[in-house]
């Protein structure tokens, strides 16, 4: 991935990508397990993504060992300000306030999340002044 280039992940990357931020670096076949957990997919499916995940740049691979070890080349929080800020600009032009307030309409929030919110506003009404 050239510098500045965004490469997005799909939603089978993302899947991946989540298991390798939470488990750290592993084989094919430990993502293939936690990821049959939720829905049931092929062993070679998993590896066939991990390897276009591979030349996209999302995940580099050890080669030393036997068994490939795949680990996300990506942050986690930079994918995610990648993909909001995309969805910001493409579906709500912009509006910061039209994505919360979307965003906690469609799912309610618990109280831990709330204050959350609540605090980040705090502290980017502090910030401003």
């Amino acid at each position: 991935m050239s510098k500045g280039e965004i490469n997005y992940p799909t939603e089978a990357e993302l899947q991946i990508l989540k298991v390798l931020w939470k488990r750290g670096a592993s084989t094919v076949r430990e993502v293939h397990d936690v990821l049959n957990q939720v829905r049931p997919m092929l062993y070679t499916t998993v590896l066939k993504i991990m390897q276009i995940m591979t030349e996209k740049g999302l995940v580099k691979r050890d080669l030393l060992q036997r068994a490939h070890i795949y680990e996300a080349n990506v942050e986690e929080s930079q994918t995610q300000q990648q993909l909001v800020g995309d969805l910001l600009e493409k579906v709500f032009d912009g509006s910061a306030s039209q994505l919360v307030m979307r965003a906690l309409s469609n799912k309610k929030a618990s109280k831990e999340e709330i204050s959350e919110i609540r605090k980040i506003l705090d502290n980017f009404e502090q910030g401003k002044k």
